[in-house]
Parts: structure tokens; C-alpha cells; sequence
């Protein structure tokens, strides 16, 4: 007997209303980009936060990487921060998607936030983009304090391809050991490009199907995908050594396609002795809390996540 996955009744309805999901594929790969950044556009921000566009030199023979500081206009000393890695499946997005997450959370706990802007797949296959992400980190860890950052208190995130960027960046900085982090937000992360789990495989899912996973991945991997030369730094699920990983939060909804892959790695993180917070929305898919954010499901996810990065960003939180 088949049985069809459990799908939230709130969440399916404000998904149906709204525009209908494509599968990301190289044919609609540009006029998805050039959606995406229309509707970046769109935001209406506050005041509040100021928002600055800084470049730092790439990686040896690799271009500039750009990183969008976002700080409390009112705030003062050097402040916790939160650099993030953007989403869409290694191969969309910018910076500019999460100017609104930031522009709430730096107001709420008087934090900055570091939006890098990485190459981008197939363009840039792996290790480009990890690259990228690991220098603007460390010309934070570096540079931080002149832009009022509390260079001992950064820690990492990012969501979907976002968070297997931070995943497997927190892989990269634990095992060159030029500095360290203090923890990793991982929300829904991307991180098995072996795509062998049973959600994985599911039809069902509304948002980020199968197809679109695959597309994600070879973008991403180029040569390496589909085989067994891919290390964890580029698909965090392949890691076998978790142990020193720092304190992680990871949401995943039960009908995301990652459910499995997720809710794996919070296990092996706890074996790992990693102190690991996971969380799981019963009938929530991909990217649920901003399809469908005014629905329950979406405001327990914020909840979550709020709480825990508060503790993390608070002194003695």
C-alpha cells in the first residue's frame, strides 16, 4: 500500500493560492534569477537597520566577494553577528533575499548580519561557492571590529543550499583551524547530494522535487556528482568526523524532501556529543515559513528559531 506523506491543510491552501512552483531546470534557470531579484526589489525595509555593500578580496584567482552588512542604526559596542549564506539550491539568489530576516532580527537582538554573496552553480561548480563563503568569513573573523562586530561571537547560517553552504562551512573552518565559530543555524539544509532517502525521492513534495534537487546538485558538483568524490565540505551529510562541530539548530519540515537527510544529521551531530536542537514541523514542505508564513506551522518555526538565536547572540543567553 502506497501512502501519500502527511501535507499541512493550512500550508497546502496558502500554497495553492499563491503562483505555482516551477522545477528549476536550465531552461528557466535565468527567468528564475530575474524573478527572484524583482522581488527583492519589492521589499519595503525600515529604517532601522543600516544595510552596507562591502567587497573583500575572493579567493586566490577568484573575483571580489561582495558581503551586505546589515546593523541596528541606533546600536552601540561591538555586537554578536550572524553570517549567512544564502539560498536556492546552489544555483539562485543574492544577498539582498533576507535584507527583511535581518532587518527584524538586528533590530530585535541588536546583532549584525553578514550576507555573503557567493559564485553561483553550474557557472561555479564546487568549491567556488564554499570558497567564497569561507573567505568573507574570514575576513569578518579579521576585520570584523571596524564594523562593529564582536569578532568572538560570529556564528553562521543559511537555509536550504544556504544552510548546506554553512553546514559544510563549518566542516572547512573546524578542520583548518585558523579560527572558530560559535554556532550554526541550519535551516532545512541541502546537505546529501546522494539524494538516497526515502523523502528525497517523494513526489509528493510540493516545493523542490526531485528533479529540482538533481538539477541542484550537478549544478553544484559538476564532475564529482553522482560520484563518490565528494567531500564533506561540499555535502555535509558525507562527513564522518562531527565531533568539535559548534552548538547547531536545524528545522526541516516533515514533508520537505530533506526531511530525512536533516533529521540524520542532527542524529549523527548528537552521537558526536555537538549540542544539536532539531526541530520538525508535522506536514510542512520546502521553504514552508515563507510560502505560507501566517499559517501555525510557520509561526512555531519562527518561534524556534528566534529563541535559540536569541540565546546564542545574548550574553550568558
Amino acid at each position: 500500500m502506497t501512502v501519500e506523506p502527511y501535507y499541512d491543510p493550512a500550508v497546502r491552501a496558502a500554497i495553492e493560492a499563491g503562483p505555482p512552483v516551477a522545477t528549476v531546470r536550465a531552461a528557466n534557470l535565468e527567468k528564475l534569477r530575474r524573478i527572484g531579484a524583482e522581488a527583492n526589489a519589492r521589499q519595503t525595509l525600515s529604517d532601522a537597520v543600516q544595510r552596507t555593500d562591502v567587497v573583500v578580496a575572493g579567493p586566490t584567482g577568484a573575483p571580489d566577494i561582495r558581503l551586505r552588512i546589515h546593523r541596528p542604526v541606533h546600536a552601540n559596542g561591538p555586537l554578536p553577528c550572524l553570517y549567512w549564506c544564502h539560498g536556492g539550491g546552489y544555483v539562485i539568489g543574492s544577498p539582498e533575499q533576507d535584507d527583511l530576516r535581518f532587518d527584524r532580527w538586528c533590530q530585535r537582538y541588536g546583532m549584525v548580519g553578514v550576507a555573503v554573496q557567493y559564485r553561483l552553480a553550474p557557472e561555479t561548480p564546487y568549491p567556488g561557492p564554499v570558497e567564497d563563503c569561507y573567505t568573507g568569513l574570514a575576513a569578518i573573523k579579521a576585520n570584523g571590529a571596524e564594523f562593529g562586530i564582536d569578532t568572538e561571537r560570529i556564528g553562521i547560517g543559511g537555509a536550504s543550499a544556504g544552510g548546506g553552504l554553512a553546514a559544510g562551512l563549518a566542516h572547512l573552518v573546524k578542520d583548518r583551524a585558523e579560527f572558530s565559530i560559535a554556532f550554526q543555524l541550519l535551516i532545512y539544509p541541502m546537505i546529501d547530494d546522494t539524494r538516497s532517502s526515502v523523502s528525497s525521492n517523494w513526489d509528493a513534495v510540493p516545493v523542490w522535487n526531485p528533479a529540482s534537487n538533481h538539477f541542484g546538485w550537478a549544478s553544484y558538483l559538476g564532475e564529482r556528482f553522482d560520484t563518490a568524490d565528494v567531500p564533506p565540505y561540499a555535502a555535509a551529510s558525507r562527513a564522518t568526523e562531527l565531533a568539535g562541530l559548534p552548538p547547531t539548530f536545524i528545522m526541516v519540515g516533515s514533508l520537505d524532501a530533506f526531511a530525512d537527510e536533516d533529521i540524520d544529521y542532527a542524529r549523527r551531530l548528537n552521537h558526536a556529543a555537538v549540542p544539536v536542537e532539531l526541530h520538525v514541523y508535522p506536514g510542512a514542505p520546502h521553504g514552508f515559513d515563507g510560502f505560507a508564513p501566517g499559517t501555525a506551522v510557520a509561526r512555531q518555526a519562527r518561534r524556534d528559531i528566534n529563541e535559540w538565536l536569541e540565546r546564542m547572540v545574548t550574553p550568558n543567553g
